[in-house]
Formats: C-alpha cells, sequence, structure tokens
C-alpha cells in the first residue's frame, strides 16, 4: 500500500477525486542528498531557451553567410544617394571622395570641363563600381540650383516630387500580376543634406527642407567645407545645429525610434553625438610623410580628409557604406516606402 499511495499522490494535484481535505498542502519531503543532486540538473520538462539545442556534429548552417555572400557578388547590389544643397559647396567632390573614383557629373566627359546649370532640375548619373569582386550600381542625384534663387518658396518641391515617383515606379512594378523576378530599386536610399558653414543658426531654409524629407526619406545632414571654421566655431556650430533639430522636433538618420536592439542604440548613440559631421571634400592626393593621401592643399599645409584629426570625413564615409548601408536601405524600404504604398493603396481603395 505504501508504494501504491506514492504513485498516487503525484495524481491529486492532476483532477483526482479525493476530497480537498484529504490534499496536503505541504511539499512532499526530499532527502537531503536527493534534494543536493538535483539541484544542479535539468528538469526534463522545461523547454530549451533561447540559446536552441546543442549540436553534437557540424551541420553546416554558417555555410548560409557564404552562400549568401556569393549571391551577391554575382548579383551585385543597388545604392542610391542624393545630394542636397547651394552650389559650391563641394558636392560633387565629396561624393568623389566617399566612393575614391569619379562619380560626379564633372568627370561623365572626360576632358572637358562641364558647366553645371544653376537649376532646381534633378540630375542623376549611374556608375557601376566594383570592389574586390562586389559590383555595385551607384546612382547619384544631385540638386544644382537648390536654395540659389531670390524666391526659394516652395524650392522643395521636385526634390519631394523625385523621391515619390521612385517610390511609385517601384509600386508599379510590385502590385502586376506577373512582375519581374527583381524589381529595379530606383529609391533614394539616403539624402545628404549640406548646411552652409556659417557658423551661426540654421535657416529656415535648411529647417523646412529637413522637416518635410526627413518624413519621406533618410536625411544625414553634414556641416559642408568645415575647414573654413576653427574647432571653436565647429563645435559651437554643431551644438546649435542639434539644438535647433531637437527644437523643431526634426528627425534625422539615424533615427531612435528605429533602433531594434541595445548594440544598435549604442553604437547610434554615438553617431548621433556628432551629427552633423564636419566634412572637407577633396578629390586630388598629396605626397605626405612618403604617403598618398586625399587631401586639400593650403597655405598653411593640406587637409587630410581622412584623417579624424582634421575633419570627419570618416564618419560620414563609415555611415553611409561600412556600417549603416544595409540599414539605410532596409529603413526606406520597410518604413518609407511602406508608408507611401499604404498611402497609395488607400487611396486608390476610395470609393469614387
Amino acid at each position: 500500500r505504501g508504494v501504491q499511495a506514492h504513485r498516487l499522490c503525484p495524481l491529486r494535484g492532476a483532477g483526482s477525486s479525493l476530497e480537498p481535505e484529504e490534499r496536503s498542502m505541504e511539499p512532499p519531503a526530499v532527502p537531503e542528498e536527493e534534494e543536493e543532486e538535483e539541484e544542479g540538473a535539468v528538469p526534463l520538462s522545461v523547454a530549451p531557451g533561447p540559446v536552441g539545442c546543442q549540436l553534437f556534429g557540424y551541420v553546416g548552417i554558417e555555410a548560409v553567410l557564404d552562400q549568401m555572400k556569393i549571391k551577391t557578388m554575382k548579383t551585385g547590389f543597388e545604392f542610391n544617394i542624393m545630394v542636397v544643397g547651394q552650389s559650391g559647396l563641394g558636392k560633387s567632390t565629396m561624393v568623389n571622395t566617399l566612393f575614391k573614383s569619379k562619380v560626379s557629373r564633372k568627370s561623365s566627359q572626360p576632358g572637358q570641363e562641364e558647366r553645371i546649370p544653376k537649376t532646381v532640375q534633378l540630375q542623376s548619373i549611374t556608375h557601376v563600381i566594383e570592389e574586390k569582386g562586389v559590383k555595385m550600381k551607384l546612382t547619384v542625384t544631385d540638386t544644382p540650383g537648390f536654395g540659389d534663387q531670390i524666391n526659394n518658396e516652395n524650392c522643395w518641391d521636385p526634390i519631394i516630387k523625385y523621391i515619390n515617383e521612385q517610390y511609385e515606379r517601384y509600386l508599379r512594378e510590385e502590385i502586376l500580376i506577373t512582375r519581374k523576378r527583381k524589381i529595379p530599386d530606383t529609391r533614394v536610399h539616403g539624402c545628404v543634406y549640406f548646411v552652409p558653414p556659417t557658423g551661426h543658426w540654421l535657416r529656415p531654409l535648411d529647417l523646412e527642407f529637413m522637416r518635410r524629407l526627413s518624413k519621406i526619406v533618410n536625411v544625414v545632414p553634414v556641416i559642408a567645407k568645415a575647414d573654413t571654421l576653427t574647432l571653436e566655431e565647429r563645435a559651437e556650430f554643431k551644438q546649435r545645429i542639434q539644438e535647433d533639430l531637437k527644437t523643431h522636433a526634426i528627425s534625422v538618420y539615424p533615427q531612435e525610434d528605429f533602433d531594434q536592439d541595445p548594440e544598435d542604440r549604442a553604437l547610434n548613440d554615438r553617431i548621433r553625438e556628432k551629427i552633423p559631421f564636419a566634412v572637407v571634400g577633396a578629390d586630388q592626393e598629396h605626397q605626405v610623410n612618403g604617403k598618398r593621401v586625399l587631401g586639400r592643399k593650403t597655405k598653411w599645409g593640406i587637409i587630410e580628409v581622412e584623417n579624424p584629426a582634421h575633419c570627419e570625413f570618416p564618419l560620414l564615409r563609415d555611415l553611409l557604406i561600412r556600417s549603416h548601408l544595409q540599414d539605410l536601405k532596409d529603413i526606406t524600404h520597410n518604413v518609407h516606402y511602406e508608408s507611401y504604398r499604404v498611402r497609395r493603396l488607400n487611396e486608390s481603395n476610395r470609393p469614387g
């Protein structure tokens, strides 16, 4: 009977027919030796945690990364960048410096000095850049006459129209019954906005542009030609710009709302402390201490654009290319394009 009662004991808490007063509210006594043995044991009924089950041999799951790398090297990928700012701020030179190649419109026709028309009409040029077997189809969109007119009212309308047209083109390809296996991506993944190095506050034009454009595209503000400011002036100007952005609730890239995990948030917090980047562009090489470096030659010496002690161009390059390029594309697709797609589909479903 003792053995039988011991076997029936676990059934009492599982809906047995015993009366409530017969149930014992105290836990069953366990010998001290059994308690010590069970402290380090894992119950069989506990489900595995997020770490997953332990493999007893090599399966080859990590080879998926190699497969993705090989596929990307074969097909390549697109990256579309827009540069916005007044003429004379070095937008074309900065793009050449970013990709270390002649990708601006000035160099589209070798041997000829192209005169850039100062109109708000947007102009795009596409190049295929290859590095270590990886091909990237780069499209650079320039706005040569932005903010150059006496009356700059609604000068951002052509830019907003162009960005929405690229969303519309992608949407039309996506909703086709028989659509392409790979839809050509002409959407603007990042917009670099050049702030004039005045050393004062942001102009109303700068604030209005970033307020409107930050809702539809990733905006990265930079201080153009930062070598015209002293280090003290540069630090004060950056602080004033950060205060302006915070006061007017302008969310530039990287946005705090899109940080997915603590590591991303910690990295992006360090980047947000440096925004806007004070950059200097140069597409000519100079000899410095026996090395060829990109820089701008002045009467006082050579400003090395890739030297963090001279300017913050390396931070901009790392953000756009080395660390956040794929994140720029993901936010463009999952946030900005998704908002446009929802709005357009809601408009098409309205009666009348």
